[in-house]
């Protein structure tokens, strides 16, 4: 009896264990087309973005910006908006100016499941010095965890949250349900136990990383191999320090409410490039990104509504909404002065009348 009832608390331990883990897709590149153009009322000025994830950040642009202005300032996950951030040893002109990324359209004709699709593509020019240098590649803003799930229209405004929206508890950048890509946030995330990335290599050298950030604002790096191949392939970064045995794992107890559930972010890749291989050009594709994890908490139903009685949580969740909304949008409103003042004349407007400019016989 006593031998039945040990395999019995055993297999129920096990049983257990496996039903924790799970796995997510946290961020896939084919789900950040240009769906929906910006424009403003007066002006004839068109930006792509993606409309599951644009965000508004005029509302922290002050009283001194006319509505059209106001208007086109908005940005998104779309693939056109990344962003390259390179390190100090990397830095010139031409790379700053040619390192960017792009929308990259798989052939029609590929054997890929994603064929027809455009997935992210990346473009870094590394210093050709012998010295390291590595680059991020990271979203146009910190995604935003606490961010509502709503709709936006055709001018990426957003709607206010339908009672649908609001009764499933998702945040926008969270995945419709369990069996849909994310945006670059899952949340109930426990321990993380693989990271998987689907690459196209080009047999570059270069080393590479995925950057998360959890509930704590803590940023963290996971060195998923080097891109030194050709064609697809799924890079897989293992937690050495999983423990699958849940008899020898540390058993910690949390208060269910109001702690919130954990989670975790994408961030960017990081590409770095070691002195001793060579530099110029780096081209790379990505795909997505997905995560293997055990779940922090059992979803279940309790007898009562915790949050309705005490709102707790969407206290604390509103204000660190605004925080997170008020710092993305600074730093973006600045971004519009900024671009606001550059030159836009590609050349001199001519003195002389048409026509009357001699031409050079010598070296000039």
């Amino acid at each position: 009896m006593k031998k039945t009832l040990a395999l019995s608390v055993a297999a129920a331990m096990l049983l257990g264990t496996s039903a924790f883990a799970t796995e997510s897709v946290l961020i896939d590149f084919t789900m950040l087309d240009g769906d929906i153009t910006i424009k403003a009322q007066d002006s004839d000025v068109e930006i792509p973005q993606n409309r599951r994830t644009v965000m508004d950040y005029g509302i922290n642009a002050g009283a001194t910006f006319n509505q059209d202005q106001k208007d086109l300032m908005k940005t998104s996950l779309y693939l056109g908006e990344w962003e390259i951030v390179l390190n100090s040893s990397a830095r010139n002109v031409t790379s700053l100016a040619e390192s960017v990324v792009v929308p990259a359209p798989v052939r029609e004709s590929s054997k890929q499941p994603f064929a027809g699709k455009n997935v992210m593509g990346v473009h870094v020019i590394f210093p050709h010095g012998a010295y390291n240098a590595n680059a991020k590649v990271v979203p146009p803003f910190d995604i935003p965890a606490y961010e509502p799930l709503s709709t936006a229209d055709d001018n990426g405004d957003r709607q206010q949250p339908t009672d649908e929206e609001k009764a499933s508890g998702r945040m926008l950048f969270e995945a419709d349900d369990d069996t849909t890509p994310a945006y670059g946030l899952v949340k109930n995330v426990g321990t993380l136990k693989s990271i998987k990335v689907t690459t196209m290599g080009m047999n570059y050298p270069h080393g590479l990383y995925v950057l998360l950030k959890d509930n704590d604002n803590v940023e963290r790096r996971y060195f998923m191999g080097y891109l030194g191949f050709d064609g697809w392939k799924q890079l897989i970064w293992n937690n050495p320090d999983y423990i699958s045995e849940v008899r020898t794992r540390e058993i910690r107890v949390y208060p269910i409410y109001p702690r919130g559930l954990p989670f975790v972010k994408f961030c960017g890749f990081q590409i770095t490039r070691d002195a001793m291989h060579a530099g110029d050009d780096f081209i790379g594709y990505f795909k997505d990104v997905a995560i293997i994890y055990d779940k922090a908490e059992l979803t279940t139903e309790r007898d009562i509504a915790d949050e309705d009685l005490w709102g707790i949580v969407t206290r604390r969740e509103a204000a660190r909404q605004t925080f997170e909304m008020s710092r993305f949008g600074g730093k973006q409103v600045n971004r519009y002065l900024e671009k606001a003042k550059m030159a836009t004349e590609e050349q001199f407007t001519s003195s002389l009348a048409d026509g009357s400019e001699g031409h050079a016989t010598g070296n000039q």
